[in-house]
């Protein structure tokens, strides 16, 4: 049996286990919290994205990196679905952000949502289900949600600029970033390993390419003939052209992402940071070694989706994500 089909299995029995387990969440979530006041809820944005996903698989990366991008700034409270104002650029225009897509996707679940229960499901709930089922569908691990999150009413343009990882950032930056957050280097790791999945943007890499010194050389730490391939596709300055992250396996959630990184081709500076700490290192080739990779992911998503939360009567429930009320 193949080791992904196998830890497929595993993951799913260990869900049932910790999902019977857990009916109570960091943060004032909650398992179910939509039971009473919208039951169905995760149906009916399951069945959105089904739709989306189904047509556009290519979203889905786009989608988790919503949902991460949104959680490391102010917390996971939908403000990065928020659209500027003459007043404040908000986080959605920041440079890092720029490339964000499918939005589109969370305006077509709050719509169904709003449906059938108006002004009751927070749009950083809804971005929260939304990001684990269309990971999900790419074969992904199918992660605890729980729910009850408000959503914020400011969103601020250079926070995202501030509070983001950067795709060229070293270790001690990255693991700083994750620690401010509650998240600690396996977490680091695991959630690195998003990147097997999704596509990304010449510039986000292209210092690596032509000029990582400033002395036209390339980043001695890639692969030369991975940034050969790399020169072929991306000529200096393109900032329109994409390129897999994890080439090959782009479609489907696995661990060939940590192949990559092992061999020196992962895409990001940030990538190659992981192999610059002995902690880190071991995290990576226990992914690859054993079976467990669904689930450790699974669990760094249910703790980054704690991060922040506003519950109670804090923010709002706002009637259209990119507004306030």
């Amino acid at each position: 049996m193949k080791t992904t089909e196998m830890s497929r299995i595993l993951f799913a029995a260990s869900f049932l286990i910790f999902a019977f387990a857990s009916t109570n969440a960091a943060g004032g979530l909650q398992l179910n919290f939509y039971d009473n006041t919208c039951p169905g809820v995760s149906k009916v944005v399951e069945e959105v994205v089904a739709n989306f996903i189904s047509r556009a698989p290519t979203l889905a990366a786009p989608l988790l990196r919503m949902h991460f991008h949104d959680c490391f700034v102010r917390g996971c409270d939908g403000s990065v679905l928020l659209n500027s104002t003459k007043s404040r650029k908000a986080e959605k225009d920041a440079p890092p952000n720029l490339t964000l897509r499918g939005f589109q996707i969370i305006d077509a679940a709050k719509a169904a949502v709003e449906k059938v229960c108006p002004g009751v499901v927070s749009c950083a709930d809804i971005l929260a289900l939304v990001a684990r089922d269309a990971v999900h569908m790419l074969g992904g691990p199918l992660w605890n949600v729980p729910t009850g999150r408000r959503d914020g009413v400011v969103s601020i343009a250079n926070e995202a600029v501030a509070k983001l990882p950067p795709p060229n950032g070293t270790f001690s930056k990255l693991k700083s970033i994750f620690a401010s957050n509650g998240l600690d280097v396996k977490d680091l790791v695991v959630l690195s390993g998003g990147h097997t999945i999704g596509m990304s943007h010449c510039n986000s890499f292209s210092g690596r390419l032509y000029n990582f010194t400033g002395k036209g050389d390339r980043d001695p730490s890639l692969d030369k003939n991975y940034a050969a391939h790399l020169k072929i596709k991306c000529k200096p300055g393109d900032n329109k052209t994409i390129v897999e992250m994890d080439p090959g396996s782009f479609r489907t959630f696995d661990t060939n992402y940590f192949v990559n990184v092992k061999k020196n081709r992962g895409l990001f500076q940030s990538d190659a940071a992981l192999l610059t700490d002995n902690e880190a290192q071991s995290y990576i080739n226990t992914e690859l070694e054993g079976s467990s990779f669904l689930w450790d992911f699974a669990r760094s998503m249910e703790k980054m989706g704690t991060i922040g939360v506003l519950t109670g009567t804090a923010g709002q429930i706002r009637r259209h994500c990119a507004f306030t009320n």
